[in-house]
């Protein structure tokens, strides 16, 4: 009988590990076939071969534009590749090959793995979530679960720094987890009881690790050099490259040595440079306390201080830095807990994650024995959504779609949460859900996850007819989507399963239809001109409309193909006196502050007033236009409209209701 085991990935931007449990539920690093216990997550491209590890790095010099290195950092960027010898490749591909050579390694000494968990960043969006997935099972695994970086690192902290009985022995405890790697910053505090760990809240920086400090030295080095030779190293490939090593292994120096030397060379030309660790730390200071005014910020908007954290937890091999060390030191107070392996507690504590996540049946079929498989059992994981979700509403002032989230960052999960929204037109007969997900930071816009249209809504309902929303986000990562009008009790709802991005929508028979559909690119936020993009006439008889030549756009092939109408943009309405939430409260609203600005999502209140200033500037600006378009249009459908200066619209207004005209006058505005 084939044994199943219980195997932990650290997918990282610079280096990858994998581990699995033994009989006896310890966490193993399994080596590569190098012997070493990293592995590079670089891939170089030899004609149809592909080297995967410190041999490609080692290539990188001698031949850099055959080499892809920190594709992780890539992920969730639709339609991005890179182009090697007339071939293509993904931040997919890139991340199938690191994770092929790690499983064969693995292979070769546990056997079969069918399954496995790989770690993520807290941040990660649910795009990149999915292409994490997608890399994974195109590298040949079955089954794949993800669990976020610095929530694997506490586990590892919990059963493994004194083994597999420490959790019954720990008081409850408060951690801070600190991990820096080579591309992300993830930090996350956990609460810790009795057979149990929560995640409080997380945050970090996608785009802030190791191979930042990396370039700060490079950049400063390349300078140096053109300033003394008149010759930039980064314009040439192999210099370049050659260059960035010698960063690599200069800053890895300076976390042991006081000083190192580094080279620089272009052709004949070759400087050796002395790096101080004080030099280093002076450049790379605005990195620093990017890390502090994160670390302190995720503190705060908890209500908690360093007082409040038993526990600060660094892990990542940035995180080895003495600058990390000493900021850390001024800034908490106490002195980081070094228990950890920075190279090996994400996978190891992806194991251990794997091992509590094998069912019963399962564990008979595993290497544990009895009392590990009990013990790992027992122990339970909560954690919390790193980024908001919730729906696209209508601005009343600006008449534009803005976010209105439901359930907010660092909500514990599972969650639920119920809202009602409002009609917008008359007789209005279905309501468009579009299901959003918050960017990693407030400066990054939302993605779409999916939308549902449901149709049949009752004749002849007024204006704001209230539409009852559920939103529940379940432990499994999967997000249901219900909706009930009240006047008539009719309801429909909807599954959108995350883990393989799709949406199954279930109707009550004979009562509201549900229609849905995955956007096409759920990774780019959707805007006016894209919405422009996906219209079409309601007029179903009007298969085609002679648009103004400054206005005209292309269709993209395979775009949703829909109308654009009022009911893509409900408006939100207080669930106490029914109001719409930016206008003014009812009598006797016992939540008056609903009705401000900021309600509507968490940058709202900026967001709102540079929208309505553009708003106005570009009204004022095109008003001239408008006329001139409405002319164009006019001419243009001189046939169909009888000369009589109208959209081609009015020429058979009674078959179109009011959302038809509003397409127009959007579409005046873009």
């Amino acid at each position: 009988m084939q044994k199943i085991q219980a195997v932990g990935i650290d997918l990282g931007t610079t280096y990858s590990c994998i581990a699995h449990l033994n009989e006896h539920g310890e966490p193993v690093t399994i080596p590569n076939q190098e012997g070493e216990l990293s592995t590079p997550s670089v891939a170089m491209f030899d004609g149809a071969e592909v080297i995967v590890g410190t041999e490609a790095l080692r290539h990188a010099i001698v031949n850099p534009r055959n080499v892809i290195q920190h594709a992780k950092r890539f992920l969730g960027k639709s339609n991005f590749r890179w182009e090697i010898d007339g071939r293509y490749f993904t931040p997919i591909d890139i991340s199938s090959f690191v994770l092929k050579k790690l499983l064969a390694a693995a292979v070769e000494r546990v056997g079969p793995i069918e399954s496995a968990v790989i770690t993520v960043p807290a941040l990660f969006s649910d795009i990149q979530r999915q292409e994490t997935i997608a890399a994974a099972k195109q590298a040949g695994l079955k089954r794949v679960d993800l669990i976020n970086e610095p929530v694997a690192a506490s586990l590892c902290y919990v059963l493994g720094t004194e083994g597999m009985w420490f959790s019954e022995l720990a008081e409850e405890q408060c951690i801070l987890v600190y991990d820096l790697g080579g591309g992300t910053f993830d930090l996350s505090l956990v609460k810790y009881q009795k057979d149990e760990v929560n995640v409080i809240a997380s945050g970090g920086d996608l785009k802030l690790g190791g191979i930042d400090w990396n370039s700060k030295l490079q950049a400063t080095i390349a300078e140096q050099f053109f300033n003394e030779f008149g010759v930039n190293p980064c314009n040439d490939p192999e210099s370049l490259q050659y260059l960035a090593n010698e960063v690599e292994q200069a800053k890895r120096s300076l976390t042991v040595r006081p000083k190192t030397t580094l080279a620089c060379q272009i052709g004949s030309k070759r400087k050796t440079y002395q790096i101080t660790q004080s030099q280093f730390e002076q450049l790379t200071k605005a990195l620093v306390d990017q890390t502090t005014n994160i670390t302190k910020t995720l503190l705060k908007d908890n209500k908690m201080g360093w007082a409040h954290v038993d526990v600060v937890l660094t892990t990542g091999g940035s995180s080895r830095m003495p600058m990390i060390r000493d900021a850390l030191k001024k800034s908490s107070g106490t002195t980081r807990n070094l228990s950890l392996p920075p190279d090996q507690s994400i996978a190891h504590g992806a194991a251990y994650y794997a091992g509590m996540l094998l069912s019963n049946r399962e564990y008979a079929k595993s290497i544990l024995t009895t009392e590990a498989a009990s013990r790992l059992s027992k122990i339970k994981q909560h954690s919390v959504n790193a980024r908001s979700l919730g729906f696209l509403v209508r601005d009343q002032q600006g008449q534009q779609r803005m976010p209105h989230y439901l359930l907010p960052a660092n909500t514990k999960l599972p969650a639920s949460v119920k809202h009602t929204y409002g009609t917008v037109s008359p007789n209005q007969r279905r309501v468009h859900l579009k299901l959003i997900e918050s960017g990693a930071s407030q400066d990054e816009p939302f993605a779409i996850l999916g939308n549902c249209v449901i149709d049949g809504l009752p004749a002849d309902l007024p204006v704001d007819s209230k539409i009852e929303v559920l939103m529940e986000y379940d432990s499994e990562a999967r997000v249901h989507v219900s909706a009930r009008d009240l006047t008539s009790g009719k309801a429909a709802e909807i599954e959108i399963t995350r883990e393989q991005n799709l949406i199954q929508g279930t109707a009550d028979e004979g009562e509201l239809k549900v229609s849905s559909q995955v956007e096409a690119d759920v990774s780019q936020p959707q805007i006016l001109n894209e919405i422009l993009e996906q219209a079409e006439s309601i007029n179903q008889s009007e298969k085609t409309r002679d648009l103004p030549r400054k206005q005209a756009r292309s269709v993209k092939s395979g775009s949703v193909v829909r109308g654009l109408d009022s009911s893509e943009r409900p408006v939100a309405l207080c669930n106490q006196c029914g109001e719409p939430q930016q206008g003014a409260p009812g009598s006797g609203c016992s939540a008056p502050e609903t009705h401000s600005q900021g309600v509507l999502s968490s940058r709202n209140e900026v967001l709102q007033k540079k929208t309505s200033k553009k708003v106005q500037k570009r009204r004022q600006q095109n008003s001239n236009q408008k006329k001139r378009t409405a002319s164009q249009r006019s001419a243009t459908n001189q046939p169909q409209s009888q000369k009589q200066g109208k959209r081609p619209s009015q020429t058979k207004s009674k078959g179109l209701d009011a959302a038809e005209n509003e397409f127009w006058d959007l579409l005046d505005d873009a």
